[in-house]
């Protein structure tokens, strides 16, 4: 093949771009058409032996072939996330504006980096901030990037966190000088459900997983006020330092959101940066019935918000919100061939300087669309709908004689155990569920999570579809009963 017929801007080009997404369309809807369950049951050696040959051959064989050898071996064996018993992460079906979006913005190819990379997207990007500020209530100075999800978010405010804090009371520019002496003595508090992330940024920030202060939680899986004060008290007696106070919308086990208000007014006596990571739960902003369990929000330094999750956006696309957006400062910097001293001087909108990549898709394409496609309020009917579908779903465990409900939802993740006798120990419980759990994606039928609750292995349903009804989470539950069964044969007649 010419160059020519590689490229866009020729005719043959334009020609074979057509020609390939709608090979590509095709074949993504052939899969789709071709599966009755959420996973083919294809074990990873099977899926390995597969890919044997030379991943670089000498001699290419053609786009349509490819595209023929991906439908057969990765889509057909791929998790259907729009599947109604696809339930076990937070990986959500991506909606078609979404997909348009994706369409758009990888051909565009802008690079969010430098305003003459990427101009339109450049400003688009601002304007869908501004809008998401806006979304939760941050005043006027308020300001955000676009990032790969919640884990960059979550690291990007510890960062900003810490090196205000070594600026302040050290008196230490970190980005130039590094970390203080004194940094041994910094610590990061957060419930103890709060997603690894903030351990992971510890890490990565140089001030070890140490550093983080996990705080035990209530009933409702939920940072313990009181534990957090008693916390606080023992650190200052220790002569460690806090600087950041992390509180979670939206738990990946329960779906559990802190008390954010109280944790504000924690935040602020103690001149501690206040981050939300709502990465699974900020969506809620969106609608007029369970934004209340968003209250609180607003006083945050940063918040995180993912919108490949309850936004149903395809992955990857989340954002960083500052209450205060001077506090980039603290990361900016200035390169010659990017973003010189004199476009800042100019007042040109190099994004580089808020951001810890360089080169960085235009993933604001993607909410922008699925805003302007179908509202607020359309959106809101997406998330209100999944989060009625979990309390049913709740019920509906809660009733059943060999279910355990291990907890009412908050958003939409039911968690329960299947313990099909009274008095079955807990450590018989934890093996039946896990081998459970195994024994549903080795046969393809459905994808749940499993967690640990109180050490005994349970079963998770994340209820992310707003195409799933009442009745598939009933399939869902007797296919854990047909798995369990097998289970039990396979242990007798051992």
């Amino acid at each position: 093949m010419s160059a020519d017929g590689l490229f866009l801007g020729t005719e043959s080009g334009d020609d074979a771009y057509r020609e390939a997404m709608d090979a590509a369309v095709q074949a993504v809807l052939d899969a789709y058409a071709a599966r009755s369950e959420p996973y083919s049951g294809v074990s990873p050696d099977a899926l390995a032996a597969q890919f044997d040959e030379p991943v670089v051959p000498e001699d290419g064989r053609g786009l349509d072939a490819t595209v023929d050898e991906v439908a057969e071996r990765v889509l057909a064996h791929s998790v259907d996330t729009s599947h109604p018993r696809c339930v076990a992460h937070l990986q959500c079906p991506p909606m078609i504006p979404g997909l348009a979006a994706e369409a758009l913005l990888t051909a565009a190819n802008q690079s969010l980096d430098s305003f003459d990379q990427a101009p339109a997207a450049t400003v688009l990007e601002q304007r869908v901030v501004d809008a998401l500020c806006d979304l939760f209530d941050f005043p006027s100075a308020a300001d955000g990037v676009f990032t790969s999800g919640g884990t960059q978010s979550n690291f990007q405010a510890l960062l900003l966190a810490r090196d205000r804090h070594c600026a302040r009371r050290f008196d230490r520019d970190v980005q130039a000088a590094g970390l203080p002496a004194d940094a041994e003595s910094l610590r990061v508090l957060c419930s103890e459900a709060a997603h690894f992330t903030a351990k992971q940024a510890a890490h990565h920030l140089g001030l070890g997983e140490d550093a983080v202060v996990a705080v035990p939680t209530d009933d409702e899986h939920r940072l313990d006020l009181d534990a957090l004060d008693a916390a606080l008290s023992d650190l200052e007696e220790r002569d460690a330092v806090p600087f950041a106070l992390v509180g979670t919308a939206g738990t990946t086990d329960f779906g559990s959101v802190d008390p954010l208000p109280a944790l504000a007014d924690r935040a602020a006596e103690r001149d501690l940066w206040f981050h939300v990571d709502a990465a699974y739960g900020g969506a809620l902003a969106l609608s007029d019935e369970y934004d209340c369990l968003l209250d609180g929000i607003e006083r945050a330094d940063s918040v995180a918000v993912d919108f490949h999750k309850l936004f149903y956006q395809p992955i990857s696309c989340g954002a960083f919100l500052v209450r205060d957006g001077d506090a980039f400062r603290w990361m900016a910097r200035n390169a010659a061939y990017l973003n010189p001293e004199d476009h800042d001087e100019a007042g040109v909108p190099n994004l580089v300087a808020k951001s810890v990549q360089t080169t960085r898709r235009f993933d604001a394409l993607k909410p922008y669309v699925a805003f302007r496609s179908l509202g607020r309020s359309g959106l809101a009917d997406l998330v209100d709908g999944t989060l009625e579908l979990a309390d049913d779903a709740a019920a509906l465990v809660d009733a059943a004689d060999d279910f355990e409900l291990l907890g009412e939802p908050t958003l939409n993740a039911v968690v329960f155990r299947y313990r099909p006798r009274e008095g079955m120990d807990d450590e018989s419980v934890s093996r039946l569920n896990a081998a459970v759990r195994r024994e549903l994606l080795e046969d393809g039928r459905a994808v749940v999570a499993r967690t640990d609750v109180d050490g005994v292995t349970s079963l998770k349903l994340t209820l992310l579809n707003p195409t799933a009804t009442l009745d598939d989470v009933a399939g869902t539950l007797d296919a854990v009963r047909d798995c369990a069964s097998a289970v039990a044969e396979r242990e007798v007649a051992v």
